[in-house]
């Protein structure tokens, strides 16, 4: 049954900016600081951030079985856990509150003034506590791009590649909102020729454009996830720049897989757009051959036509647009992820984040990462300043945006941007 919030007609009595990325069909979920530094869980529509802990103590969700707390605090995660039939009743009762023609709170100016900011007047935070983080190697494209580089291009994806989902378990302790800069990091590199390894900065700092999902609750201990049942367990979707230092993780990756080229950060967007915000644009994904295991097979439209983007924007010089990617071409789906994740009985908590890995397309302005852009340094990617990128250098922010549009409604993520800092001094 399509879900009401969804109606392409529907229209808010706040302003909604042309093109926007949160009109009333959208309400996403974010945790922010007010004018009056009270940290408050909230939802966006056009320019306006609306802080639900007011609403909530104002009683436009009484009808709803919610603790008096639930939006009073620091993160999404007691809310997340609550489960799906909770975020659908408050996500319409939002929908409901603001839809032009509903006149219980526009016409009340003085709750208005308790309730409604401008982005200007808050400051966004991580929206939840994660205690766990996975990255996944799902994208078919930047997988081959990669063993392309480094191993027998007649032979490039793995044996297991077209099996499962390929993941390791990441850092959660360095996730960070948007416009948080990054320090370049040191470790050691095998220098080119070289026998031993150096210690110092990195110098060969990239991006990785993807999409990460939050789950709630979703399993006791021993028990896996069904394929099936697993879109279930998933909150939504931020954008998620998972910076590499592909110099170091070159010489520390055997036989264990990534570490410090990859822990030292990695930047959300700070909306999460729900599910169900995102079910109007579902497709099929990619055709899987071989055929999946019995416990990740699948039927019916299981990706999302999520329109993506990375700009690089130097210190002295306008942003330029290096990428155009899509969420649509990842080879294994979230709820594959998931559920592989799972299979051996691996238990998964509210607020965990699962990174869908680098997202790349079949054309190279649709690669998701400088290595695969610059190919791995032998095709420089020229910026509107007249400058070349091989990687990313210091003072350069990188900027990550993603939308979806269907009869006549953008449904977005709004932007990562991060800039890099110089490498701290170490004596």
């Amino acid at each position: 049954m399509p879900l009401k919030t969804n109606d392409p007609s529907k229209s808010s009595w706040l302003p909604v900016p042309e093109n926007s990325d949160f009109p009333i069909q959208n309400i996403p979920f974010g945790v922010f600081l007010t004018r009056d530094d009270v940290i408050t869980i909230g939802t966006r529509i056009g320019d306006h951030a609306i802080d639900l802990g007011a609403l909530h103590q104002l009683g436009y969700f009484k009808d709803i079985p919610l603790t008096d707390d639930i939006f009073l605090q620091d993160s999404l995660n007691d809310f997340i856990s609550d489960g799906k039939k909770t975020w659908r009743l408050v996500r319409s009762r939002i929908s409901e509150l603001f839809e032009k023609g509903n006149p219980e709170l526009q016409k009340n100016k003085d709750h208005q003034k308790i309730v409604l900011f401008t982005m200007d007047e808050i400051e966004m935070q991580l929206p939840v506590h994660i205690g766990d983080y996975t990255d996944f190697y799902s994208s078919k494209e930047h997988a081959t791009n990669v063993g392309k580089m480094f191993r027998d291009p007649e032979h490039a994806l793995l044996p297991n590649w077209l099996h499962l989902p390929v993941g390791y378990h990441g850092r959660s302790s360095t996730i960070i909102p948007s416009g948080t800069p990054v320090r370049r990091p040191h470790g050691q590199t095998l220098p080119k020729g070289a026998d031993t390894p150096v210690f110092g900065p990195s110098r060969l700092l990239d991006f990785e454009l993807e999409m990460a999902f939050i789950t709630t609750d979703a399993n006791a201990l021993g028990e896996p996830i069904s394929v099936v049942e697993a879109e279930d367990y998933i909150f939504g979707l931020v954008l998620f720049n998972d910076w590499s230092a592909r110099d170091l993780q070159k010489w520390e990756y055997v036989p264990l897989g990534p570490f410090l080229g990859k822990n030292f950060a990695s930047s959300i967007s700070p909306w999460i757009v729900t599910l169900d915000a995102l079910e109007p644009f579902r497709m099929a994904s990619p055709k899987q051959d071989p055929e999946p295991l019995p416990y990740l097979k699948q039927k019916g439209n299981n990706s999302f036509d999520i329109h993506l983007e990375v700009d690089i924007t130097p210190q002295n010089g306008p942003a330029t647009t290096v990428s155009k990617s899509n969420f649509k071409y990842m080879y294994w789906t979230m709820a594959q992820q998931l559920a592989h994740h799972t299979i051996n009985g691996c238990k998964v908590n509210s607020g965990d984040m699962m990174g869908s890995g680098t997202i790349s397309g079949a054309t190279p302005d649709s690669f998701g990462s400088m290595l695969e852009l610059s190919w791995q340094g032998t095709k420089p990617v020229h910026l509107a300043n007249g400058t070349t990128r091989k990687f990313i250098e210091d003072n350069d922010t990188v900027t990550m945006r993603g939308h979806c549009y269907k009869n006549g409604v953008r449904i977005g993520f709004g932007e990562v941007s991060t800039k890099i800092l110089p490498a701290i001094s170490l004596k």
